[in-house]
C-alpha cells in the first residue's frame, strides 16, 4: 500500500511540476498577480510529493520489501540498516528519485525564502525550475520507475553493489547531487532574467547564495569521493581522472568561476553575458554528468546504468534546456550591456583571469573526458585518456590560478596600484619562497613538483592571511576590528587558504610517496620511508554481510612500536565480489597505508604499503574550503540580499 501511494504521490508531483512551469510564466507575462502567486504554493506541494514518494521507497528499503524490484536488485536483509537507507540512491532508479527531490528542494527554496524577489522575476524562476523538474518526472516515470513490483517477490534481495557499502560513498552521492542540482537553481535564474529582459546588480546579488551552496555541497561531494577512493579502493591514489569523477570536476571549475563572475555583476554591472552564460553551461555540465553515469558510453566503476535508451532521452533533455537556453541569450543580448568601465590593473581584470584559467581547464577535463567517444564514432579507433594527460594539461593552469588568486583578491575595485598589493604581500611571497626552497633543499634527484605544490600552498595561505588582516586597517585596535569583519571577507579568505592546504597535499602526495610491493610471512617485516611494518597475524573474521581475511600489523619508527593495523580483504556472498579494506595510520604530516592481498602458492601473503605525505592535507583543504563557503553564505547580506531593489508588483522590468 506505501508503495503504491508512493508511485501515486510521484505522478501527482509532475502534475503539479507541468502546471507550475506553466501559469506562473503566463501571469508573470500578463501580469496576473494571482497566476504569478501560484508559484509558491505550488512549489511547496510539488516538493512535498515528491519527498513523500522519496519517504515510500526509503520505508520499502528499511522493511527488505522484495516485491519491489528495486529492492530485490539492491538490498538484502543481513545488510546493515545504514546501507539499507544508502541504497535506495545506490541505484539508477532512487539516485534520479533523489535527484528529482533536490530539484525541488531548491525550488521550494525560492519560495520559502524569496521574498525579497521581484513577483514576476520569482514566477519566472520558479516555473524554469518546474520545467527542469517536469522533464525529470517524466524521465522517471516513463524509463526509470522506482516503483516496479516483482510477480513472484524471492525470499531475499541480491545485495547492494559491495563497493557502496561504506560510509564515505553512502553520503558522497546525496552531497554531490545537492552540487549537480543546485546548479539548476543558477540555471533558472539565468533563463528568468533573460525571459524578464533584466540583468543587474540586484540579480547578480539573489544569484550568488544558490551558486554558493551549489558549490559548497560540489565540494563536499567530491572530497567525500576521493577520501572514499583513495581508502576503500585499495589502489592508494585519492584522484584517477576517471570519466565519472571528472563529471562532478567540471561543474566544480564553472560553479568557482560563475561565483567569481557574479561578484563582479554585482559590484560593477559588468561581466553580464559572461555570467549568463556561465549559469547556463553550469548546469550543462552537471547534466552532462547525469548522461556519463547512465548512458553506457563511457566505462567507470562509479556508473550508475548503461542503458542506451536512458542515455538518449537525458541527451534530449539536455539539448532541450540548453538549446533553448542559449537561444534565448542570443536573442536578449541587447539586455547585457555592461555599465561599468574598469582599467586593466582592476580587481575586476584579475577575475576575468580567474575566469579564464578555470573554463580553459574545464574545457581541458572536457575534451580528455570526451575524446575516447568521438574518437571511436568519428575514426572508429578506441583510444584511452589517462593521467599523463590530465596532469600534463591541467596542472598549469591551477598554477597560473595559485599565483594570482592572493594579489586579485587585494586588488582595488575599477582601478588598482600593483606596488601597494606587492608590497603587502611581499613576506608572504617570501615565506612561501622559503618553505619551497627548503623543500628542494631537503630532496634529491627528484622532480620540482613538491617544492611547487608548498610553495604555491603557503603563497595562497599566507596571501590569504594578509588579505583578511590588511582589511583591518591601521594603527591601534586592528585584533578588535579583525573580530567585526563580515563573514564574507573571512569566508573568502578561509576558502583560498584551503585551496592552498589542498594544492600542497596534492604535490607533496604525488612527488614524495613511496610503495612497497612484496609477499610477506607471518613475522617477517619490511622498511618503508623510514618506518618498519611487521605481519603479526593472518586470521579469518565473519562481518554481517560478508566475509573476510583480515591481517594484523605492528607499525614501528625507530625500533619502537607506534601502532597496530589491520587490513582487510573481504568477499560477499550474495553479491559474489570481492573489497579491499586498507588500513590507515593517520598523521598530521604522513599517512601510512598497508593493503593484505591474496594468499601465494609459496606460502605467505602479498602485501602492498605505501607512505603518502601530507595525505590528510588533501581533504582537510576540502573541508576548509567548505567550511569558506559556510561562512560567505552565513553572511547577512547574501542571506536577506541587502540592497537588492524589489520592483512593485504593477511596475514592468525594464
Amino acid at each position: 500500500m506505501i508503495t503504491e501511494l508512493g508511485h501515486f504521490a510521484l505522478i501527482l508531483a509532475f502534475l503539479v511540476a507541468c502546471a507550475q512551469a506553466v501559469i506562473p510564466l503566463v501571469g508573470a507575462h500578463k501580469r496576473w498577480p494571482g497566476w504569478m502567486a501560484f508559484s509558491e504554493p505550488a512549489a511547496t506541494i510539488q516538493f512535498l510529493l515528491t519527498a513523500a514518494s522519496f519517504a515510500a521507497l526509503t520505508w520499502a528499503f528499511v522493511t527488505s520489501d522484495f516485491s519491489l524490484r528495486l529492492v530485490t536488485l539492491n538490498s538484502h536483509t543481513d545488510k546493515p540498516m545504514l546501507y539499507k537507507i544508502t541504497g535506495v540512491w545506490g541505484n539508477h532508479e532512487g539516485s534520479m528519485l533523489l535527484w528529482v527531490l533536490i530539484v525541488t528542494l531548491f525550488g521550494g527554496a525560492v519560495a520559502w525564502f524569496g521574498a525579497n524577489l521581484p513577483p514576476s522575476l520569482k514566477a519566472r524562476v520558479l516555473s524554469v525550475q518546474a520545467m527542469i523538474g517536469a522533464a525529470f518526472f517524466a524521465f522517471i516515470l516513463l524509463t526509470s520507475n522506482p516503483f516496479l513490483r516483482m510477480a513472484t517477490p524471492p525470499f531475499n534481495g541480491q545485495d547492494l553493489n559491495p563497493l557502496l557499502q561504506d560510509p564515505g560513498l553512502a553520503f558522497h552521492p546525496p552531497f554531490l547531487y545537492l552540487g549537480y542540482v543546485g546548479l539548476s537553481m543558477t540555471f533558472s535564474f539565468a533563463v528568468a532574467a533573460l525571459i524578464e529582459g533584466r540583468v543587474d546588480a540586484a540579480w547578480g546579488r539573489w544569484v550568488r547564495p544558490y551558486t554558493l551552496a551549489a558549490w559548497i555541497f560540489l565540494t563536499i561531494g567530491i572530497g567525500l569521493g576521493s577520501w572514499w577512493a583513495y581508502y576503500e579502493l585499495g589502489w592508494g591514489g585519492f584522484w584517477f581522472w576517471d570519466p565519472v569523477e571528472n563529471a562532478s570536476f567540471m561543474p566544480w571549475l564553472i560553479a568557482a568561476a560563475l561565483l567569481h563572475s557574479a561578484i563582479v555583476v554585482e559590484k560593477r554591472e559588468s561581466l553580464k553575458s559572461w555570467t549568463i552564460l556561465l549559469a547556463i553551461i553550469a548546469f550543462g555540465f552537471s547534466m552532462v554528468g547525469a548522461f556519463i553515469t547512465r548512458s553506457g558510453v563511457l566505462t567507470s566503476v562509479h556508473a550508475f546504468a548503461t542503458d542506451p535508451e536512458r542515455g538518449v532521452f537525458l541527451l534530449g533533455i539536455t539539448a532541450a534546456f540548453m538549446m533553448g537556453a542559449l537561444t534565448l541569450f542570443a536573442a536578449r543580448a541587447n539586455v547585457m550591456q555592461a555599465r561599468g568601465v574598469f582599467s586593466m590593473v582592476s580587481r575586476e581584470s584579475v577575475l576575468v583571469l580567474n575566469n579564464i584559467l578555470l573554463a580553459v581547464a574545464c574545457f581541458v577535463v572536457f575534451i580528455g573526458t570526451m575524446w575516447p567517444l568521438i574518437a571511436e564514432m568519428a575514426f572508429d579507433r578506441k583510444l584511452s585518456v589517462g593521467a599523463p594527460f590530465f596532469n600534463a594539461a591541467f596542472t598549469p593552469f591551477m598554477v597560473l590560478l595559485g599565483l594570482v588568486l592572493p594579489v586579485g583578491a587585494m586588488m582595488a575595485w575599477k582601478r588598482a596600484t600593483v606596488s601597494r598589493v606587492v608590497r603587502q604581500l611581499i613576506p608572504a611571497f617570501a615565506l612561501a619562497v622559503a618553505i619551497g626552497a627548503l623543500a628542494w633543499a631537503m630532496q634529491s634527484g627528484r622532480s620540482a613538483l613538491g617544492p611547487v605544490g608548498l610553495f604555491l600552498g603557503a603563497w595562497l595561505v599566507a596571501g590569504a592571511m594578509v588579505d583578511i588582516w590588511s582589511r583591518t586597517g591601521r594603527g591601534s585596535g586592528r585584533l578588535a576590528r579583525l573580530t567585526r569583519l563580515p563573514r564574507a571577507d573571512w569566508g573568502k579568505a578561509v576558502a583560498h587558504g584551503g585551496l592552498g592546504v589542498t594544492m600542497a597535499g596534492i604535490a607533496a602526495m604525488m612527488a614524495w610517496e613511496a610503495e612497497d610491493i612484496r609477499v610477506l610471512q607471518v613475522g617477517e617485516h619490511l622498511e618503508i620511508a623510514g618506518y618498519g611494518l611487521r605481519l603479526d597475524e593472518v586470521h579469518q573474521d565473519q562481518g554481517p554481510n560478508y566475509m573476510a581475511t583480515k591481517a594484523t600489523f605492528t607499525l614501528s619508527q625507530n625500533g619502537r612500536d607506534i601502532a597496530e593495523m589491520h587490513p582487510e580483504k573481504r568477499v560477499y556472498p550474495v553479491a559474489q565480489m570481492p573489497t579491499t579494506e586498507a588500513a590507515l595510520d593517520n598523521g598530521f604530516l604522513r599517512d601510512i597505508y598497508v593493503v593484505i592481498g591474496d594468499p601465494q602458492e609459496g606460502g605467505g601473503w602479498a602485501v602492498r604499503s605505501y607512505y603518502k605525505p601530507l595525505a590528510n592535507w588533501i581533504w582537510g583543504g576540502a573541508i576548509l574550503m567548505a567550511l569558506g563557503g559556510a561562512l560567505s553564505l552565513s553572511d547577512r547580506r547574501y542571506r536577506v540580499a541587502a540592497g537588492a531593489r524589489k520592483l512593485p508588483q504593477g511596475v514592468p522590468a525594464e
